[in-house]
């Protein structure tokens, strides 16, 4: 005969956490490239000569922008329209921060 012992099964099992990295990582990536379009709006087609000399600035700014996504999207428990806004007016500015120190103005 086999020693064999009950196991007791919790009614309450454990829950998995929602990833909130995903949706923040996809705005970081998306206002990025909306942030990136901004100068091309404002300034036309001459943009294109002066991020011809720039790009490694703007470049590195993409995996910031994810980051800030992830961070502000964890920091808001997933809260979408928090998560958009706050990535959105975060990103926008630290581009056109870096698009003006890069212009002189």
């Amino acid at each position: 005969m086999q020693n064999v012992t009950q196991i007791i099964v919790s009614k309450q099992r454990e829950r998995e956490e929602p990833s909130h990295s995903f949706l923040g990582g996809i705005a970081g990536f998306t206002f990025y490239w909306l942030a990136f379009a901004i100068p091309f709006l404002v300034y036309g087609p001459n943009t294109v000569f002066f991020l011809l000399y720039t790009w490694p600035f703007f470049l590195a700014l993409m995996p910031v922008s994810v980051l800030i996504g992830i961070a502000l999207s964890m920091l808001l428990r997933g809260n979408v329209l928090f998560t958009l806004g706050g990535t959105g007016i975060a990103v926008i500015c630290l581009f056109w921060m870096l698009f003006s120190f890069l212009t002189g103005w």
